[in-house]
């Protein structure tokens, strides 16, 4: 995770499979932030919570929201753009990380009243997420492939 106000700040996460990549930007403050989370539920695995509580959706999501609070940013203003969330895996759809994690994505900001602005994710290929905080411009690469989610 990472949130900074420096608008030289180009904030970018890679391998998004079934992972999501997250960002949120205001641009009054031009407050900016990103979440790569792997996994839906802290409860999965109690250690690797408190070790790297950002790789979790239930943990990961708010402090993302909260540090960018704390740098001026408002909920008000702020964009919303998500990817990834695909289902890499050869297994059959047993697992379904993929599908957990956009699922628990939207159950948290439905009890937050938070709408997504753009969003990429599903399918089974992974991204790469791009978040420039000079104009909040967010666009995702796939395959060589990329494209602008906002603004649109």
């Amino acid at each position: 995770m990472a949130v900074s106000k420096d608008p030289k700040a180009e904030l970018i996460t890679h391998a998004l499979g079934s992972c999501i990549g997250v960002t949120i930007y205001d641009p009054t403050t031009h407050v900016g932030g990103m979440l790569h989370f792997m996994l839906p539920n802290s409860k999965i695995n109690a250690d690797k919570a408190e070790s790297n509580p950002y790789m979790f959706a239930d943990i990961g999501i708010p402090k993302l929201f909260q540090a960018a609070y704390e740098l001026g940013a408002t909920k008000e203003n702020l964009i919303v753009c998500a990817a990834g969330g695909a289902e890499v895996l050869a297994d059959g759809g047993h697992f379904k990380i993929g599908s957990r994690n956009r699922t628990i994505l939207r159950k948290i900001f439905w009890k937050n009243n938070i709408l997504l602005t753009a969003d990429d994710t599903g399918g089974t290929i992974s991204r790469t997420l791009h978040l420039s905080l000079a104009d909040g411009t967010v666009s995702v690469r796939t395959k060589g492939q990329g494209q602008v989610l906002w603004p649109i």
